[in-house]
């Protein structure tokens, strides 16, 4: 499976230091070096290499505006207090302490989006929710936490796209995979890939008894022509069948989903969301691509991770979080330690504090890593 990529024009900017942390002095110099770039008359003679240059430039210059606008209302908010406080004028010391909460809630978030310095944290995903075993309640625990990424991608600004549903028996979910489309969204979510553990009291059980149920997440990112993936065909089975749930006539009457198995790291991939089986080939080819470009992150991760192994403590295999109704009320990432007792705010979609802590962690274990 060879792959290959030139390095990234957005990991290797100057403006990103070691550990993901913006700098500002680097920015301003990678910005005046951008924009000198941009002035020149061959600049555009190779279209990628500029729209790449563009986009990073971009993105630069939302950061340091970002930062500047925060820096004059901070500034704004001090000399209010300050003129408030010598005229003992309560309301607007009030107004005043608000305006400096609010500059740090956004600045504690500008603090989060620079930890997204990895090799494909910019780009779009795939995101897959699999039921583990206990039937009924395993497939309406997927549901939920189908819901908890939906509400979270919402509150983001993020685009949902359903590519694939398999109804449970009754009621809840087999599995989904959806794609989610906006700046980061790889890098947001990839840290949350693994088994999740809900504790209740059933809904289903007559007898009101408490049940544990697994279900897992997997994120891959949505990759871009310049990586490129060699896929033998003959390496991969292609299955059709007729799609089932929401997709009106056409496509739940012919045989338009397709599913294809790649036979020598056994992935699978399947998309039924698409009115033609041509379209969902398509899709599905372009999945398995993604797939098999996470699959290399990981094995280029965990060389690097493996020097680290010895010095973390050995968790609970594949589980990432716990999220406790019964007899508490508790979420808890097993991974950083990091918990709220604010479960429905969690199942609603309130994750940043999660990922966040994930994020860190994984860049000071030396998690991120840079395709050559």
């Amino acid at each position: 499976m060879p792959i290959s990529k030139a390095r990234s024009t957005k990991s290797s900017a100057p403006w990103i230091c070691s550990g993901g942390i913006f700098d500002w002095d680097r920015a301003l110099y990678r910005l005046d070096e951008l924009n000198a770039k941009a002035e020149d008359p061959k600049f555009w003679d190779n279209a990628a290499a500029a729209q790449k240059l563009m986009r990073e430039r971009t993105q630069l210059e939302t950061a340091v505006a970002a930062t500047r606008k925060l820096d004059r209302e901070l500034d704004d908010a001090i000399t209010l207090a300050e003129l408030a406080d010598e005229e003992k004028d309560e309301a607007s010391v009030e107004e005043a302490r608000r305006l400096i909460a609010d500059i740090l809630t956004r600045a504690k978030q500008q603090e989060l989006e620079s930890l997204l310095s990895g090799e494909a944290d910019g780009n779009d995903c795939y995101l897959e929710i699999h039921a583990g075993q206990g039937g009924t309640e395993a497939q309406d625990w997927a549901e939920m936490l189908a819901r908890m990424y939906t509400r979270w991608a919402e509150k983001k600004g993020y685009r949902v796209e359903y590519l694939e549903e398999s109804a449970g028996e009754g009621a809840g979910i087999k599995s989904v995979t959806f794609k989610i489309t906006g700046g980061n969204a790889y890098g947001w979510l990839k840290t949350e890939s693994g088994v999740h553990r809900l504790v209740r009291i059933s809904p289903y059980d007559s007898n009101a008894r408490r049940h544990t149920s697994f279900a897992s997440a997997w994120v891959y990112p949505v990759i871009d022509d310049s990586i490129v993936i060699d896929i033998n065909e003959k390496d991969c089975r292609i299955d059709t069948y007729r799609a089932s749930g929401a997709g009106g006539q056409h496509v739940n009457k012919t045989d338009s989903a397709v599913r294809i198995t790649h036979n020598p790291t056994n992935i699978v991939v399947q998309c039924q969301n698409e009115r033609s089986q041509h379209q969902n080939r398509a899709k599905a080819w372009e999945m398995l691509r993604a797939r098999l470009y996470e699959l290399e992150l990981e094995k280029r991760e965990a060389k690097v991770a493996q020097t680290e192994a010895a010095k973390t403590e050995i968790g609970w295999g594949h589980q990432i979080r716990s999220y406790v109704l019964q007899p508490y009320q508790l979420v808890k990432d097993l991974r950083t330690d990091v918990e709220t007792s604010d479960t429905q705010g969690v199942l609603d979609g309130d994750l940043d504090k999660f990922m966040a802590a994930s994020l860190a962690a994984r860049i000071k274990t030396g998690g991120d890593v840079l395709l050559a």
